[in-house]
């Protein structure tokens, strides 16, 4: 009934063009743990009106069998930016016709009446009790793609087998419900309910709870820069600073309001790096900013840059960002809490593929370190497990610019990350330190953790399967590799599998999964590095890390070493050339 995608249709069957057709209704988009992730367009294969209409369908059912008092509690859903003029799609469109779904099944819907980061969703989930939480999104994918991302009631992101049993429910309601397609209905429906004022006020109270600074905040020189790279985060981080008693950042005007075709970058993606930042050192040059504070566009993620004394700017990693942050929250927490006992029940969590800087602090200050499988669902809802044993989880990180800062969500948040970062930078100002200097020390203390990741893209996923299949099959049927170039092999951890040479029942301790790709090695010299596919990219991933003991200081070393390491993971492991795989390019 949408009369955009239905002409896109109409035409291409006029044409006769199969091959078009097929690449629409081939196959319907897959619902997995982080919903869904596609491009907007016709066909079931896309994100569009009818498939929005029919994936909630097939949740309002899920959750009608799961929550009892699910029409007395209800659900959020939010939304971002994102619009497809060509398709008629938008977030905007795609969250509305959502809630009518609920609605017209007598849920009550709390739907933001504006654009939103994505940690307000899981917030409002917690905060108001509700069954379940989603949000219209594609974060950092290309113009093109959007997405459905699906909250539990404990405010994290779905795990199995809820996808499964939803993915089932979906298949079973595709015919749109009667007035599925007239989103007006919501407008005078006494079940809809606007959250937008309610969440606003409290969220930023909730996170002044992690302001232990204030007094600093309201005296530092130190000038920021933000850039919310055409998303939804400017207004949001602007409030948190306020929120501290922070000055407000500058920010990057080209880039300040949200605008859906992303003019001024190639990816919307400040995890690519330096070219995503080129406004912003440019903004921070004339303002004399020292720095750069940059959300992804739904602002879940956030990336760092600071000026160094050199002149050069330095962009951090995620890895030395989730360094810098997990020694600051412990800091933080350790001189407001005089209890020593009180650390046995500290928690932090990182995901496998992540630096390991955690558990080496963890270690010699005595609170507990996990680490989970790759991805925020993951650390969410093992963040609530500890929670809801009266453990205190202070904080969680991903590699992939990914924190989670304070226990009011239980999700990735780029605005607390953001005004925490800012607040950090600006105590260590009046020590005459700089995070870069910072960073250093806190490698001096717990060990230097030298780490490397990167990409290759990969579109057809026979030759990713092969690639894994080659490992597994290295030297004869089910034999792994024993080395790499020069580097011998110790052990091998094999996720897809449930494989893991360093147990001795050969069992691999954390879930696998059969439908994604994950090995980890690790090799004589103390080097560990994890290749996987990416669950909403065509990209085939690499992660690498040398952690060396505190003391030893010979960096140029270790990293001429990890560089040699992962030369050879290229090389023999990946074979780019031989599997005709894309490198990331800068």
């Amino acid at each position: 009934q949408n009369p955009k995608t239905s002409a896109i249709v109409k035409q291409l069957v006029a044409e006769g063009n199969a091959g078009e057709l097929q690449k629409y209704f081939g196959s319907r988009m897959e619902f997995g743990t982080a919903g869904l992730r596609a491009a907007m367009g016709a066909g079931i294969s896309h994100m569009n009106d009818l498939t929005i209409i029919q994936t909630t369908q097939g949740f309002c059912r899920y959750l009608e069998k799961n929550f009892s008092d699910l029409k007395k509690r209800g659900v959020v859903i939010g939304f971002d930016a994102r619009a497809h003029p060509s398709s008629g799609g938008s977030s905007k469109r795609f969250a509305r016709l959502a809630a009518n779904t609920f609605i017209s099944q007598g849920v009550p819907v709390y739907l933001f009446s504006d654009i939103t980061p994505t940690p307000f969703v899981p917030y409002t989930v917690t905060h108001l009790k509700l069954c379940a939480g989603i949000m219209v999104t594609a974060s950092h994918n290309p113009k093109q793609d959007n997405g459905y991302k699906v909250y539990w009631e404990n405010g994290a992101q779905i795990i199995s087998p809820h996808d499964k049993g939803i993915s089932q429910a979906i298949e079973e309601n595709q015919e749109p419900w009667p007035q599925a397609w007239d989103d007006k209905l919501i407008d005078s429906s006494l079940l809809l309910h606007d959250p937008y004022a309610t969440v606003n006020k409290e969220y930023f109270k909730d996170i002044q709870k992690q302001c232990f600074h204030r007094n600093i905040n309201k005296e530092t020189n130190l000038k920021f820069v933000h850039t919310s790279v055409h998303g939804v985060g400017h207004k949001f981080v602007q409030l948190a600073f306020k929120a501290f008693d922070l000055s407000p950042p500058f920010a990057v005007p080209e880039q300040r309001d949200p605008d859906p075709e992303f003019p001024t970058v190639k990816y919307p993606n400040p995890e690519e790096g330096k070219g995503v930042l080129t406004l912003s050192f440019a903004l921070a040059e004339k303002d004399g900013a020292k720095i750069i504070l940059a959300n992804d566009p739904d602002a879940d993620r956030l990336a760092v840059a600071e000026k160094q004394e050199s002149g050069e700017w330095k962009v951090f990693s995620g890895n030395e960002l989730g360094a810098l942050l997990g020694w600051w929250i412990f800091t933080c927490w350790k001189n407001h809490n005089s209890d020593t006992c009180a650390i046995k029940d500290v928690y932090m969590l990182s995901s496998t593929v992540s630096s390991k800087i955690l558990r080496a602090i963890a270690l010699k200050e005595g609170f507990h370190f996990e680490e989970t499988l790759t991805g925020f669902k993951w650390m969410g809802n093992r963040a609530k497990q500890l929670m809801d044993q009266g453990k205190a989880v202070l904080f969680a990180f991903e590699e992939a610019i990914g924190y989670m800062c304070c226990p009011a969500v239980l999700d990735k948040d780029g605005v607390s990350a953001a005004v925490i970062t800012a607040e950090m930078a600006s105590f260590l100002a009046t020590r005459n330190l700089s995070l870069s200097q910072q960073l250093k020390a806190v490698y001096d203390e717990y060990g230097f953790h030298i780490t490397k990741a990167s990409y290759f893209i990969c579109h057809d996923p026979k030759v990713i399967q092969q690639l894994f299949d080659n490992l597994r099959n290295f030297d004869g049927k089910n034999t792994y590799p024993k080395s790499c170039g020069r580097f011998k092999v110790s052990g091998i951890r094999d996720l897809t599998t449930g494989y893991d040479s360093s147990q001795p029942d050969q069992k691999a301790i954390l879930p696998t999964s059969k439908s994604s790709q994950m090995i980890t090695f690790t090799f004589a010299n103390g080097g560990v590095a994890t290749m996987r596919t990416s669950g909403t990219e065509p990209k085939i991933k690499y992660y690498s890390e040398l952690c060396a003991p505190p003391g030893n200081s010979d960096v140029e070393q270790l990293k001429k070493e990890l560089d040699e390491l992962v030369n050879a993971l290229e090389e023999h492991f990946f074979q780019p050339e031989k599997n005709n795989l894309q490198r990331k390019t800068e």
